[in-house]
């Protein structure tokens, strides 16, 4: 009887550890999602009412398109489409780094105003990385410069990133609207990108041969199908539709896009809109800019705190000028690490330093934020 208790005492013991053991993991690999949970757990202690009022706190229109659209960035993934463009570029550099940065920038960036930037770092950030191992080049660097070329590339369009998404449908603007106004900036901010990267010079890549990629064209047409689907009911004000649709169409021809989903991320952004949903209840008393620059300043250096999709959710409360908040928290996104999940990402991915990414993102982003308040004040 003694060595049974001991036996079951002892297998509890492992259990308990294996269990702990998991939730340090997920803690480690999930930290920002396991900030949100705590930042959840601490405004309910303050206000339990909090907990009956969270569903009204959640954008579901929003959430919903957002889910939609980023799975079916995960079936243009999976369908290689963008890995054989990629890699079509890397054969046209010529054993040149600097023009395979100057060909792969502008690349990542028009994708990621289709594919959101937080896929196009799934999709590019490993062959970035795989290219400048063998070829000997700057690592950081250009995992770093592609980060941000998602993030910029990302802010043209209502569909490009999460932030943009939630101004889109906060706002009721159209397709159109959005991008013609964004444009100017997102083009300033593509050409200091791209200087930052001619003004280095690079080593010289040696890839002798590319591994071939086959496109699976049914998928990538359902896929395209899709997000033309999606946008036309977001333009019509039917952005919960999207999720069904998007749900039944890959059910039938893209169910490795549902499996290889990270549900996670959207558990992510559900959380972003209660709890900064609640912090701007909170604030709704103090005085916050509404529009021109200091709406643009605000939100772009609250983004590098707060990242910029919940530094939107916050600014959203009080209803400020669109377009300055657009240019802000998407600016803010090409600073500090925090301030896009697509940096989070790419730094996941990539393996490289904190450090050695803010040694070219800080300068950039700077160097972009002046040019952009001397636009904004012309």
């Amino acid at each position: 009887m003694g060595r049974s208790s001991f036996r079951i005492t002892a297998l509890q013991r492992r259990l308990g550890d294996t269990a702990s053991e998991r939730l340090k993991s997920f803690a480690r690999r999930e930290w920002f999602l396991t900030a949100l949970i705590v930042l959840y757990l601490v405004l309910l202690i303050n206000d339990r009412s909090l907990l009956v009022r969270t569903p009204s706190l959640i954008d579901w229109e929003s959430l919903a398109l957002i889910t939609s659209l980023v799975l079916v960035s995960k079936g243009l993934e999976l369908s290689g489409a963008f890995t054989r463009l990629s890699l079509g570029l890397i054969g046209l550099s010529g054993g040149s780094e600097r023009r395979l940065m100057l060909l792969l920038i502008p690349t990542i960036a028009v994708s990621s105003s289709v594919i959101m930037n937080d896929t196009a770092m799934l999709v590019f950030i490993p062959l970035v990385v795989i290219t400048s191992r063998l070829a000997g080049i700057n690592t950081a660097r250009a995992v770093t410069l592609s980060a941000i070329a998602a993030n910029i590339g990302s802010s043209i369009t209502p569909i490009g990133n999460p932030q943009n998404i939630i101004i889109w449908n906060a706002y009721g603007m159209s397709f159109v609207e959005f991008t013609g106004a964004m444009l100017p900036f997102v083009l300033l901010w593509l050409v200091i990108l791209l200087l930052f990267t001619a003004i280095r010079r690079g080593g010289k890549p040696s890839i002798e041969k590319l591994p071939p990629i086959v496109i699976r064209k049914r998928l990538l047409l359902a896929s395209f199908s899709l997000l033309v689907a999606d946008i036309l009911l977001a333009e019509t004000g039917n952005s919960l539709w999207t999720l069904p649709l998007t749900l039944a169409v890959l059910l039938v021809f893209g169910r490795e896009a549902l499996l290889g989903f990270d549900w996670a991320l959207i558990l992510t952004f559900a959380l972003i809109f209660a709890d900064f949903g609640e912090v701007a209840r909170l604030i709704s008393g103090y005085e916050v800019p509404s529009e021109g620059l200091a709406v643009f300043l605000a939100s772009a250096g609250l983004s590098q705190l707060i990242s910029n999709v919940p530094a939107t959710v916050v600014f959203l409360g009080s209803k400020p000028e669109w377009l300055p908040l657009a240019l802000g928290v998407n600016l803010g996104g090409t600073g500090i690490i925090t301030g896009s999940l697509a940096n989070l990402i790419a730094l996941r991915i990539s393996g490289i330093g904190i450090k050695d990414f803010h040694r070219f993102s800080i300068p950039y982003f700077l160097v972009a934020l002046v040019i952009s308040i001397l636009v904004l004040l012309l």
